[in-house]
């Protein structure tokens, strides 16, 4: 097991839920920090920008009511995503506000900063990043990161194409701070597999766009629950950036999933509140994780929460009792 800072230690569950373009809310994290798990969202899904402040006022306010009324069973610490890529000409606000509110966890994604972690370090809080290769996880370590989420092929949205086996592996041989893995994680057996790799935590997505919390469309929510892996395609035209979306959706936009063009990265742009920006443009196509053939339903966070503990319980139980041994409860 590796170096964990405080914010990180005793979760119910050792899962990160993953920060989701438009899905993520504060209702959502909130449900999430007191189911156990750490809660997160985008920064930039609050629009306008002033809508941060009152969304991080909401959830500190909600989970301190929370822990003093449940002393034995505090909430889980949440985390805000910031962009940190030159495109989100709104980082300097959201910063401010993230520092306003002593936010535990920030992750950081597309460029690692160096000015971005010494403003989280300066009240004491965490940064992980998120990297799609080992090369990329030394630079974000270099930089002042914590710790480091191991995007594998597989995941949700922004992907990339290395094997979880080989990209953790390889973090592990330099690296003992904290570690997620994201990539088709959405059951609790695959939870305990990421801990059998060598990371500290699951990093999970698309399961939660199937809950009642959710800000997704009913039809996003259903096809969740509908598709399975065969209806996943990596593409880099929606951003510039490669990254997966379920073909439902893509089919809708009038396109023809299996024939698209390829993205230009060098107009990606996901930062702001302007109405001709790419997301704007594409915000109906429903980034997705190659795991959703384990959701069955759309249900709460807490049942899900629920289910991914009596699951992960269940495979280790079953493991230790194949390997011969005894558990004592």
């Amino acid at each position: 097991m590796s170096r964990l800072p405080k914010a990180l230690q005793n979760l119910s569950l050792p899962v990160i839920a993953s920060p989701m373009f438009i899905v993520s809310n504060p209702k959502m994290v909130i449900e999430q920090c007191k189911a156990g798990v750490v809660g997160s969202m985008p920064a930039l899904n609050a629009r306008p920008a002033s809508q941060l402040d009152e969304w991080l006022h909401e959830i500190t306010e909600t989970l301190a009511a929370w822990n003093k009324a449940h002393p034995d069973h505090p909430a889980a610490p949440f985390a805000i995503n910031q962009i940190v890529h030159k495109s989100n000409d709104r980082l300097d606000h959201d910063m401010a506000m993230v520092t306003k509110y002593k936010v535990p966890i920030i992750i950081s994604s597309l460029g690692a900063r160096t000015d971005v972690n010494d403003v989280v370090h300066s009240y004491g809080g965490v940064v992980l990043h998120d990297i799609i290769n080992n090369s990329f996880a030394r630079k974000a370590i270099e930089k002042g990161a914590d710790g480091l989420i191991a995007v594998a092929a597989g995941a949700g949205g922004h992907a990339g194409i290395k094997s979880p086996f080989a990209l953790i592996q390889e973090i592990r041989t330099w690296f003992d701070g904290p570690l997620a893995l994201s990539g088709a994680i959405a059951t609790g057996g695959a939870v305990l597999a990421a801990q059998a790799m060598g990371a500290d935590f699951a990093y999970i997505g698309s399961a939660f766009i199937a809950t009642h919390e959710a800000r997704a469309t009913d039809a996003y929510k259903q096809a969740i629950v509908e598709c399975n892996s065969d209806d996943i395609v990596y593409s880099s035209l929606f951003t510039g950036v490669l990254g997966n979306y379920l073909k439902p959706s893509i089919r809708a936009a009038g396109l023809d999933p299996d024939n698209l063009p390829l993205g230009d990265k060098s107009t990606m742009n996901f930062g702001g509140d302007d109405p001709n920006s790419r997301g704007k443009a594409w915000k109906d196509i429903w980034g997705c994780g190659q795991g959703i053939g384990a959701v069955t339903e759309i249900t709460s966070v807490a049942q899900l929460v629920a289910r991914l503990q009596r699951e992960y319980l269940e495979t280790r139980e079953r493991l230790l009792g194949q390997a011969g041994f005894v558990t004592v409860s």
